[in-house]
């Protein structure tokens, strides 16, 4: 039997120093748990509850931590099998295998197959250098420097925003041939300004249980199955994933009831399904539970996002004596713009939707904090702001 072997990443584009390791990976050879360089406590976190140097199937190729919000991390095991689907499958959809430039973290799952489907295209993936955090100045040369015919990238929506206010950025992207967005949620107004922009945005919908993004701009990509547990009248359920790129469950919980029916994954995502296309509403586990109503945050995000001045926003509840929990807001203005008033937010809300998903309070934030590639820290914001 092996055992789970380290396998240290990081975004540092003067060596390429784990090439060696991925292929073996990528082949089936050994498996691996990817870790941060420069972070040996994030390092010490995931090798104990991961089970580093301890012994795992021989058919493990990979055990992937995830970024969810209890604060355990466990880790999805993948085989060579399931990540060979997952990259197979891009491939198809993208219109071929091409080289790759890197510009999130490596250990997660995002990154990380970044890296995977360049190797597996025969090359070394492009690495943006993300010491000093992600610098959109920096992609111009280093797209114009990648091989192939076909060049493809993934950003998370605060990376695409950041790039979009960067001109020289923004026409070195147009000239990509896909770039892959997910992590988070990708807002209509973000959307709008990179459709305007002439870039090739393609939505993605997945996690690492499902070896990345299984979903693209709402279809499943080639052998992942979706379907909707318990819909409401709307239709709108759990979301379950299955198919080639599933992971056969978790390395410190194998009992986990989200992998209890076989070849399923029961995700925390609500969402539909319309005409054949997956709609995702929000998550089940980040609900507002207002005066007895419930406030999905993500579709209060999506008005709010809409309106001048705004760069970023995170909705979410903090505790209140009449109503048990108020709908708040944390805002982040956009460079050289005026943020709009919490007047003026909540006429937004109201106009569109109910009143009782209006926020109470409106916070004004340089950044908001996140977790993983790139999703909002709706626990760190209560923390803070609560």
């Amino acid at each position: 039997m092996r055992v789970l072997r380290p396998l240290e990443l990081s975004a540092d584009p003067a060596a390429l120093h784990a090439r060696r390791d991925l292929l073996a990976l990528l082949a089936g050879d050994a498996a691996y748990l990817p870790l941060p360089v420069g972070d040996p406590n994030e390092v010490a976190r995931l090798s104990g509850a991961l089970a580093l140097g301890e012994p795992i199937d021989d058919e493990a190729a990979l055990v992937v931590s995830t970024s969810g919000t209890t604060g355990t991390p466990k880790g999805a095991v993948h085989t060579a099998s399931s990540l060979r689907a997952s990259i197979d499958a891009t491939a198809s959809v993208l219109g071929g295998p091409g080289s790759w430039l890197l510009a999130m973290p490596p250990h997660h799952i995002a990154g990380l197959q970044v890296m995977l489907r360049s190797l597996a295209a025969g090359y070394d993936p492009v690495i943006l250098d993300l010491a000093a955090g992600f610098d959109p100045a920096g992609l111009p040369a280093l797209l114009d420097a990648m091989p192939g015919n076909r060049r493809y990238t993934s950003l998370v929506p605060m990376q695409l925003r950041k790039s979009l206010d960067d001109p020289s950025a923004t026409a070195a992207l147009a000239d990509v041939d896909a770039i892959l967005v997910g992590g988070a949620a990708t807002g209509p107004a973000l959307m709008a300004r990179a459709v305007e922009a002439g870039l090739p945005i393609v939505t993605t919908y997945g996690m690492s249980e499902t070896a990345g993004g299984c979903v693209y701009d709402g279809v499943p990509l080639p052998g992942a199955r979706v379907r909707i547990i318990g819909p409401n009248d709307d239709g709108v359920g759990r979301v379950a994933l299955g198919g080639a790129t599933l992971a056969k469950g978790y390395r410190n919980r194998p009992d986990h009831p989200a992998f209890a029916e076989p070849g399923w994954f029961l995700t925390d995502d609500l969402g539909a399904v319309d005409d054949g296309v997956l709609r995702i509403v929000g998550r089940a586990d980040e609900a507002i539970s207002t005066g007895g109503l419930t406030v999905i945050p993500q579709v209060v995000e999506a008005v709010i996002s809409e309106l001048p001045g705004v760069a970023d926003c995170a909705v979410f509840g903090l505790p209140d004596e009449r109503l048990g929990e108020r709908v708040v807001v944390a805002l982040v203005p956009r460079p050289g713009h005026t943020i709009p008033d919490a007047a003026a937010v909540r006429a937004a809300v109201v106009d569109r939707l109910d009143r009782y998903a209006a926020p109470r309070d409106v916070f004004v934030l340089d950044a908001l904090p996140r977790r993983g590639p790139g999703k909002v820290d709706r626990r760190a914001l209560r923390a803070s702001l609560g």
